[in-house]
């Protein structure tokens, strides 16, 4: 042939072979989508016979998701944020030209192909926001041209690719938030031109390779939220570009090589939650680009470097929870940028610095737990940025400065258990965002400011043991937002004003320990939230108002030492909610009731009325109990004869019956019957400790410590106390049970219904019952102690804010409540229905797990639609048909905890006050949904932030949280049910979301980091 005709030959070869493959690649494409479940018809326009006018041999490319090169072949492939699922189909290596590969955002969750393998061309291949799972496919190492692989948030498991550090062009490794095990290859250090390494949130182990530190093109390496252990090698000292380096959550040790002080592009440092040691390197004051440090939760000791005040650009500077001593560099507070200093919870001496926050737009001071002392600067709020300043624990001394009343931004001030001396300034009760104000225990005097009546922000106020004086602000128990005001120990006088104006949100009144005079006011009753009253030692006189026995909630209520008189009011023993009630050292007179929580009061509780008697106490005198009859001398002669014949007869009969009970208390304490051990008698009996397991402390031990100053909560049935022992050191936790006359009111004879209940059960999620102690008037119930407390007072309590500060946490409750609450309903035969499913009732261990505890209002359910003769449960938990029809089965105990991940989806309790008048968390809810406002924006803002993948979570829970409250029985899914649910909606990430990383809108930085993310 000749040359001249050969070029048109192979062009028209070449048009013909791409018409070829062109065809081929659009049947593939078929077989790829045949796989596929797209319930959003995205894909439809995926079909064979093309209506496009165009009649080309690539009609593909023009579908969805298709980019083709000029000769017909397909290189880009993206289906991302389809909503697909179904199976990724082998026929994908038939399109051999593919160059860009993107299946993110998806719901896959099927196994990888490995003909994956076989796309020679990808330069980028992005997997993200799915569920795959099985082993990450190998041989993406001979890709030459690779540079993007981002298979973040799926279930991958296995080990890392080897050959992964063959793919000599990758520039982004993103495998964060799978659960990839065993070590990080050490071939990565051929990957010379690695930019961005993300592998935090696995479950690799072993030591960090220091051949990590040959990548010298590395920008980002974000490795945290693993089981490394050894330390940090020094040769990361050699990765000259890095600007973002995150170990945080792990088990890294050693001390910080001093190395790390060369990199001068760096900008993030994350090393928190390890157990690294030493002294805080100097070097570390040298990176001048540095903006976020945050070493806390380590083991760091020494002093903090001044050479830290050297760095210009810091934001953030977190060393909280270490062994830190000595000063705070004074050039600290000359810092420009500074937004949060975190360091309480160390040993730091000296004073603050003086212009801290003159300069700088300082948003969150904690330095609380220290040995600090001096005054505190005014200059915190100079810039008007301050959301939270946090200094109990330490010895701050002179006067509250002014400027802070004045401060607008200030939504929580904790400056109690200081030396602050001087006057609460005027100016708090103003402050537009201010919750909490906590200046107790200092030396405060003066008077509270007529301010805080006029607040529209507070809920918390705590200004207790100070030397306050003068009377309370008229109206400042009827702000409509506050929950708790505490006063305790001041030398407040005058009357306790009576404008509670309903108070619709106090819970918590507390003004023992002053001089108040006057009648304990009637408007009190008036506050249907409050649970805890205590208005001893003061100066009060007249009789108790018959109104306060009647307050729903009330709980603990405390009017010892003042000068009451008159009688007990008949209605405290049938008071729906009365646990704890102390009277003593007053001039009541008069027998006591003896009906409810006043059969089993402690005497103590009663002391120093010489005029009472009766019940627990010395029988009253017939003249107390009845007029007396008249007294002609032949009525007494018959009365006294007829008197002497009867005690004959009776005297009798008590012989008898005192050999009757004899008998029976030894038959009952070598029963192994718990009903039968505690019936009831008027006798004292020794304390007998009875063991469900080998325990190591005996019941003398336990007794020495139920006092007051160890009890650490009151539970719907009882009260708790924590019992340390010494030999071994053990913490238990000692609830003791409160008994009536009328024993249990639903059931009678069922007094003991947690002990019965709880003794049979063992799951992980429900709290373990050690034993018991009993005599013939109290029982003492023995539990594992639970250190981190409850899960209500987590979310709404002093700790709010410090822990479950991330979704992963708070869906590791919400999931061990579920299989706890499964395992009651669907493991245990007959069934058990709690009827008291409250976040207060949900503790946590040292791990943060959930435990279900308080079974005191229990049932098994032996029959279908049992019914009770009262509501039984908290406020706000109750489901709504309950109060009508008082059946008794497990959707009530569904739609209580459907009220918990309420909670735990958006920090509020069950009837906040934001909410309005008679409006609760599931009803505020349901209107958020109905008005069609974004649901996110009903969501915990410290939690889900601005972070889209955390808000997609949150709202799947949230789904469930509201099939869970539907107000028909019927249509509320079981516990079994909802477990299989929260299991599909598990969070892919492993720690809370941020804004800042590797590019604006590119290889987002899905893991934060620190602590104090959500404030920045």
């Amino acid at each position: 042939m000749r040359p001249h005709l050969l070029l048109p030959f192979f062009l028209y070869c070449s048009i013909a072979f791409h018409s070829v493959l062109a065809v081929s690649e659009l049947s593939s494409l078929l077989q790829i989508k045949s796989t596929l479940v797209d319930p959003l018809n995205r894909l439809q326009n995926w079909q064979e016979n093309s209506t496009d006018s165009d009649k080309s041999t690539s009609p593909h490319c023009r579908w969805a998701g298709i980019l083709c090169s000029p000769g017909g072949l397909v290189v880009r492939l993206d289906l991302s944020s389809m909503n697909l699922s179904g199976i990724v189909s082998d026929h994908i290596q038939d399109l051999s030209s593919l160059v860009e590969l993107n299946l993110s955002n998806n719901s896959f969750s099927s196994e990888l192909p490995r003909a994956l393998g076989n796309l020679t061309s990808l330069r980028s291949i992005d997997l993200s926001q799915n569920s795959f799972v099985g082993r990450f496919p190998s041989g993406l190492g001979a890709f030459h041209g690779l540079q993007m692989v981002n298979a973040s948030s799926n279930n991958f498991e296995g080990r890392i690719p080897d050959d992964l550090g063959n793919a000599s062009a990758l520039e982004s490794l993103d495998f964060r938030g799978s659960f990839f095990e065993g070590s990080i290859p050490s071939s990565f250090k051929n990957l010379k031109r690695m930019r961005f390494l993300g592998l935090s949130g696995n479950n690799l182990t072993g030591g960090i390779p220091v051949e990590l530190g040959q990548m010298e093109s590395l920008e980002t390496m974000i490795i945290g939220y693993n089981e490394f252990e050894g330390g940090i090698p020094k040769e990361f000292g050699d990765l000259k570009n890095l600007e973002y380096l995150d170990l945080a959550v792990g088990a890294l040790g050693g001390e910080i090589p001093n190395e790390l002080g060369k990199l001068k592009r760096l900008t993030t440092v994350y090393l928190y939650q390890n157990r690294f040691k030493g002294k805080i390197p100097s070097e570390i004051g040298g990176l001048d680009s540095l903006v976020f440090l945050d070493l806390s939760d380590n083991r760091f000791s020494g002093e903090i470097p001044y050479e830290l005040a050297e760095l210009e650009n810091l934001k953030l500077l977190n060393l909280m929870c270490n062994n830190l001593s000595g000063l705070i560099p004074p050039k600290i507070g000359e810092l420009r940028n500074l937004e949060v200093l975190e360091l309480w919870r160390n040993s730091l001496e000296g004073s603050l610095p003086l212009n801290l926050g003159r300069d700088s737009p300082l948003q969150w001071l904690d330095v609380s737990s220290n040995n600090l002392s001096g005054e505190i600067p005014p200059s915190l709020c100079e810039l008007g940025n301050l959301t939270k300043l946090i200094l109990f624990n330490n010895s701050f001394s002179g006067a509250i400065p002014a400027s802070l009343a004045s401060c607008s931004s200030l939504v929580r001030v904790r400056i109690h258990n200081n030396r602050l001396s001087g006057s609460i300034p005027l100016g708090f009760g103003g402050l537009p965002r201010l919750q909490r104000l906590e200046v107790a225990t200092n030396n405060l005097s003066g008077e509270i400011p007529q301010d805080f009546a006029l607040s529209t922000s507070l809920s918390f106020v705590d200004v207790s043991r100070n030397r306050l004086d003068l009377s309370l602000p008229s109206s400042i128990l009827s702000v409509r937002t506050l929950q708790t005001f505490m006063a305790a120990s001041n030398s407040l006088a005058g009357d306790i004003p009576d404008e509670f104006q309903d108070c619709p949100s106090l819970s918590v009144l507390d003004l023992s320990c002053n001089r108040f005079s006057g009648v304990i006011p009637k408007g009190v009753a008036s506050c249907r939230k409050l649970v805890t009253l205590n208005l001893g030692s003061n100066q009060l006189s007249g009789e108790i108002p018959r109104a306060i026995a009647t307050m729903p909630t009330l709980s603990v209520l405390d009017l010892s030492n003042n000068s009451l008189v008159g009688r007990i009011p008949q209605d405290f023993g049938s008071s729906p909610a009365l646990e704890m009630l102390n009277v003593s050292y007053n001039k009541l007179v008069g027998p006591v009731p003896s009906n409810g929580i006043l059969m089993t009061i402690s005497p103590d509780d009663l002391a120093g009325n010489a005029g009472l008697c009766g019940a627990i106490l010395p029988p009253c005198s017939q003249g107390l109990i009845r007029p007396p009859g008249h007294s002609k001398a032949h009525v007494k002669h018959i009365v006294v004869g007829f008197a002497v014949g009867i005690s004959a007869i009776f005297a009798a009969g008590i012989i008898v019956f005192a050999v009757r009970q004899v008998y029976r208390k030894w038959y009952l304490c070598s029963s192994s019957s718990f009903t039968d051990l505690f019936k009831k008698s008027s006798s004292e009996w020794p304390w007998r400790l009875v063991a469900f397991q080998r325990l190591h402390f005996t019941s003398a031990e336990i007794l020495s410590c139920i006092k007051e100053s160890n009890v650490v909560g009151v539970g719907g049935t009882g009260i708790v106390y924590k019992a340390e022992t010494q030999r071994p050191h053990t913490a238990i936790a000692v609830k003791k049970l409160w008994r009536s006359e009328a024993s249990d009111v639903e059931s009678g004879d069922d007094l003991f219904a947690e002990v019965n209940i709880l003794g049979k059960l063992r799951h992980r999620n429900i709290v373990r019952l050690l034993g018991y102690l009993h005599n013939e008037a109290d029982v003492m119930m023995l539990y594992e102690y639970m250190p981190n407390g409850s899960l209500g007072a987590a979310l709404h309590g002093k700790e709010a804010g410090r822990i479950l500060v991330d979704w992963v946490s708070r869906y590791n409750v919400a999931l061990g409540v579920a299989q706890g609450l499964a395992y009651l309903h669907h493991d245990c035969h007959p069934p058990i229905i709690h009827r008291d499913v409250k976040s207060n009732n949900i503790l946590l261990d040292s791990d943060f797990e959930a435990r279900i505890a308080d079974f005191g209002l229990a049932r098994t359910m032996l029959h279908k639609n049992e019914t009770v003769s009262m509501v039984a449960g908290s406020y706000g938990y109750i489901a709504p048909e309950y109060g009508y029809t008082l059946k008794v089965d497990e959707k009530s105990d569904i739609y209580s905890y459907g009220v918990v991940l309420l909670e735990l989806l958006t920090g509020k309790a069950p009837l906040d006050p934001s909410f309005g008048e008679s409006i609760d968390i599931v009803e505020w809810m349901r209107r958020k949904v109905k008005s069609k406002a974004k649901s996110e924006a009903a969501l915990d803002p410290d939690i889900a932030g601005q972070c889209r993948h955390v808000q997609e979570e949150m709202i799947l829970v949230l789904k469930i949280a509201l099939l869970c409250t539907a107000k028909l029985p019927k249509e509320r899914p079981s516990m079994r049910d909802v477990v299989t649910m929260l299991g599909e909606a598990k969070p892919r990430r492993k720690s809370i979301c941020q804004r800042w990383g590797y590019g604006e809108n590119k290889e987002k930085l899905i893991f934060a980091h620190s602590p104090v993310i959500g404030l920045l």
